[in-house]
């Protein structure tokens, strides 16, 4: 699992050669996500707080996240992203 950030016990990922459309993966204990990085639609179960902190994070780091999907289509290593504060 090709981590690019951890913050209060969320962890986010993407994988390499992964499909359309640009999407990123985080996961709380036994929740998981994806998101969808131009959109910001998402799909699967988390708790209400982490899933706020996911979504602030994304916000700040949209343009970073679209940088690491590039990089992950073309099986290169991903950049880490700062956590959340």
């Amino acid at each position: 699992m090709p981590e690019i950030s951890r913050f209060l016990g969320i962890v986010i990922y993407i994988f390499h050669n992964e499909h359309n459309p640009p999407h990123f993966h985080a996961k709380y204990g036994d929740y998981a996500i994806s998101v969808e990085i131009e959109t910001g639609i998402i799909e699967g179960r988390f708790p209400k707080k982490p899933l706020r902190a996911v979504l602030e994070w994304y916000e700040i780091h949209k343009k970073e996240l679209l940088e690491d999907w590039k990089l992950a289509s073309k099986s290169q290593p991903l950049n880490k992203i700062k956590p959340l504060k």
